[in-house]
Protein backbone atom coordinates (compact mmCIF):
# COMPACT_ATOMS: atom_id res chain seq x y z
CA UNK A 1 0.00 0.00 0.00
CA UNK A 2 1.38 3.56 -1.15
CA UNK A 3 1.52 6.54 1.31
CA UNK A 4 -0.76 8.36 -0.81
CA UNK A 5 -3.58 5.05 -0.84
CA UNK A 6 -2.72 4.63 3.26
CA UNK A 7 -4.01 8.73 3.39
CA UNK A 8 -6.94 8.64 1.30
CA UNK A 9 -8.77 4.91 2.85
CA UNK A 10 -7.44 5.39 6.24
CA UNK A 11 -6.11 8.89 7.56
CA UNK A 12 -9.42 9.79 5.81
CA UNK A 13 -11.25 8.63 8.57
CA UNK A 14 -9.56 9.92 11.82
CA UNK A 15 -12.17 11.69 13.42
CA UNK A 16 -14.57 8.76 12.82
CA UNK A 17 -12.08 6.60 14.82
CA UNK A 18 -11.34 9.57 17.32
CA UNK A 19 -15.02 9.76 18.00
CA UNK A 20 -15.19 5.76 18.62
CA UNK A 21 -12.24 5.79 20.40
CA UNK A 22 -14.01 8.61 23.01
CA UNK A 23 -16.73 6.99 23.36
CA UNK A 24 -15.41 3.70 24.75
CA UNK A 25 -12.79 5.38 26.73
CA UNK A 26 -14.21 8.68 28.07
CA UNK A 27 -11.05 11.05 28.09
CA UNK A 28 -9.48 13.08 24.90
CA UNK A 29 -5.95 12.39 25.58
CA UNK A 30 -6.47 8.50 25.77
CA UNK A 31 -8.85 8.01 22.58
CA UNK A 32 -6.21 10.12 20.92
CA UNK A 33 -3.56 8.19 22.11
CA UNK A 34 -5.31 5.01 20.78
CA UNK A 35 -6.18 6.47 17.37
CA UNK A 36 -2.37 7.14 17.10
CA UNK A 37 -1.85 3.70 17.95
CA UNK A 38 -4.47 2.33 15.44
CA UNK A 39 -2.25 4.24 12.79
CA UNK A 40 0.49 2.95 13.65
CA UNK A 41 -0.25 -0.69 13.62
CA UNK A 42 -2.36 -0.22 11.02
CA UNK A 43 1.00 1.50 9.00
CA UNK A 44 3.21 -1.14 10.08
CA UNK A 45 0.90 -4.02 9.01
CA UNK A 46 0.30 -1.71 5.63
CA UNK A 47 0.71 -4.99 2.74
CA UNK A 48 -1.97 -6.84 4.33
CA UNK A 49 -4.53 -4.12 4.14
CA UNK A 50 -4.71 -4.08 0.25
CA UNK A 51 -7.56 -6.89 1.20
CA UNK A 52 -9.44 -5.29 3.34
CA UNK A 53 -13.19 -4.09 1.63
CA UNK A 54 -14.65 -1.99 4.57
CA UNK A 55 -11.79 0.26 5.97
CA UNK A 56 -13.80 1.83 8.39
CA UNK A 57 -15.39 -1.08 9.90
CA UNK A 58 -11.90 -2.92 10.26
CA UNK A 59 -10.54 0.28 12.03
CA UNK A 60 -13.35 0.56 14.01
CA UNK A 61 -12.78 -3.30 15.07
CA UNK A 62 -9.46 -3.11 15.70
CA UNK A 63 -10.18 0.43 17.61
CA UNK A 64 -12.34 -0.88 19.83
CA UNK A 65 -9.79 -3.80 21.09
CA UNK A 66 -6.83 -1.55 21.68
CA UNK A 67 -9.71 0.91 23.69
CA UNK A 68 -10.44 -2.05 26.02
CA UNK A 69 -6.54 -3.09 26.20
CA UNK A 70 -6.01 0.43 27.24
CA UNK A 71 -8.92 0.03 30.24
CA UNK A 72 -7.72 -2.72 31.14
CA UNK A 73 -4.26 -1.70 31.54
CA UNK A 74 -5.61 1.00 33.43
CA UNK A 75 -7.35 -0.78 35.54
CA UNK A 76 -4.12 -3.11 36.36
CA UNK A 77 -2.38 -0.30 37.50
CA UNK A 78 -4.61 1.20 40.03
CA UNK A 79 -5.08 -1.81 41.61
CA UNK A 80 -2.69 -1.95 44.55
CA UNK A 81 -0.42 -4.74 45.00
CA UNK A 82 -1.04 -5.04 48.68
CA UNK A 83 -3.96 -3.98 50.57
CA UNK A 84 -3.20 -1.18 53.06
CA UNK A 85 -4.18 -1.97 56.58
CA UNK A 86 -7.52 -0.45 57.48
CA UNK A 87 -6.52 2.55 60.08
CA UNK A 88 -8.96 2.79 62.99
CA UNK A 89 -7.84 5.57 64.88
CA UNK A 90 -8.61 5.35 69.27
CA UNK A 91 -9.84 1.49 68.27
CA UNK A 92 -6.16 -0.06 67.81
CA UNK A 93 -7.20 -3.09 70.37
CA UNK A 94 -10.53 -4.20 68.98
CA UNK A 95 -8.54 -4.27 65.43
CA UNK A 96 -6.17 -6.89 67.17
CA UNK A 97 -8.83 -8.70 68.47
CA UNK A 98 -11.19 -8.60 65.45
CA UNK A 99 -8.19 -10.22 63.34
CA UNK A 100 -7.62 -12.57 66.56
CA UNK A 101 -11.40 -13.50 66.13
CA UNK A 102 -11.14 -13.89 62.38
CA UNK A 103 -7.86 -16.12 62.37
CA UNK A 104 -10.18 -18.37 64.97
CA UNK A 105 -13.24 -18.61 62.01
CA UNK A 106 -10.42 -19.35 59.67
CA UNK A 107 -9.04 -21.90 61.58
CA UNK A 108 -12.42 -23.51 62.82
CA UNK A 109 -13.26 -23.58 59.14
CA UNK A 110 -10.54 -25.43 57.97
CA UNK A 111 -10.65 -27.89 61.13
CA UNK A 112 -14.44 -28.79 59.72
CA UNK A 113 -15.07 -32.01 58.59
CA UNK A 114 -15.02 -31.53 54.26
CA UNK A 115 -18.43 -32.57 53.68
CA UNK A 116 -19.62 -29.64 56.03
CA UNK A 117 -16.53 -27.55 55.08
CA UNK A 118 -17.92 -27.93 51.44
CA UNK A 119 -21.97 -27.33 52.09
CA UNK A 120 -21.23 -23.88 54.16
CA UNK A 121 -18.64 -22.94 51.55
CA UNK A 122 -21.21 -23.28 48.80
CA UNK A 123 -24.40 -21.74 50.84
CA UNK A 124 -22.51 -18.55 52.73
CA UNK A 125 -19.90 -17.86 50.38
CA UNK A 126 -20.65 -18.92 46.90
CA UNK A 127 -24.52 -18.11 48.11
CA UNK A 128 -26.10 -21.74 46.66
CA UNK A 129 -29.78 -22.33 47.19
CA UNK A 130 -30.07 -25.98 48.37
CA UNK A 131 -31.33 -26.96 45.22
CA UNK A 132 -28.08 -26.09 43.81
CA UNK A 133 -25.49 -27.28 46.27
CA UNK A 134 -27.75 -30.91 46.09
CA UNK A 135 -27.14 -30.76 42.08
CA UNK A 136 -23.25 -30.04 42.65
CA UNK A 137 -22.22 -32.38 46.08
CA UNK A 138 -25.53 -35.22 44.76
CA UNK A 139 -26.35 -35.06 48.38
CA UNK A 140 -30.10 -34.72 49.90
CA UNK A 141 -31.33 -31.21 50.53
CA UNK A 142 -32.12 -32.65 54.23
CA UNK A 143 -28.56 -34.01 54.99
CA UNK A 144 -27.42 -30.57 53.21
CA UNK A 145 -29.11 -28.64 56.05
CA UNK A 146 -28.19 -30.93 58.37
CA UNK A 147 -24.47 -30.61 57.52
CA UNK A 148 -24.74 -26.83 57.44
CA UNK A 149 -26.59 -26.82 60.62
CA UNK A 150 -23.86 -28.91 62.53
CA UNK A 151 -21.41 -26.47 61.30
CA UNK A 152 -22.58 -23.07 61.91
CA UNK A 153 -22.90 -24.80 65.47
CA UNK A 154 -19.16 -25.84 65.38
CA UNK A 155 -18.43 -21.65 64.81
CA UNK A 156 -20.84 -20.07 66.63
CA UNK A 157 -18.71 -22.26 69.41
CA UNK A 158 -15.47 -21.14 68.63
CA UNK A 159 -16.74 -17.46 68.22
Amino acid sequence: MTNARFQNEWLSLAGEFYRVAFYIIEDEAEAEDAVQELFLKLWSGRDALDGIRNPKGYGIRVLRNLCLDRIRRSRKMETPAVLPEPEWPGRQDEAVDEKERLAKVLDAIKSLPDRQREVLTLRTLDGLSYEEIAERTGMNQLTLRVLLSQARRKLRNVI
